[in-house]
């Protein structure tokens, strides 16, 4: 497999997050991600309040499942979790913690 030349490398999470948000313009796309991002936290939830884990099992259909779609048919960019898995999932919550608290809007400006 050959390495996509075409996204910087960086070095850490604060590096990463423009590019994260620039990746993120889309309304949609940030819609379904904050969906999926807010869904992934109910099923951790009541993971642990109804003690079966099979809750858990759902974690990869709003992780990828919401996010995939918004970024294969309204964002039109491949997911930064290929090249960036953990800076990636950082930066899902992330922008679900500043839209949850107003600090970016689902519709950015431009």
């Amino acid at each position: 497999m050959t390495e996509d030349r075409s996204t910087p490398r960086y070095a850490s999470l604060q590096e990463f997050l423009p590019y994260y948000l620039s990746e993120h313009k889309d309304t949609t796309c940030r819609v379904l991600h904050f969906i999926g991002t807010g869904l992934i936290a109910v099923w951790i939830l009541l993971a642990l309040i109804t003690r079966n884990a099979w809750w858990l099992v759902l974690i990869p259909v709003g992780g990828y499942g919401f996010a995939w779609v918004g970024h294969g048919f309204f964002e039109r960019n491949k997911p930064a979790t290929f090249q960036y898995p953990f800076y990636s999932l950082a930066g899902d919550f992330i922008l679900f913690w500043r839209l949850l608290i107003g600090k970016e809007h689902f519709r950015p400006k431009s």
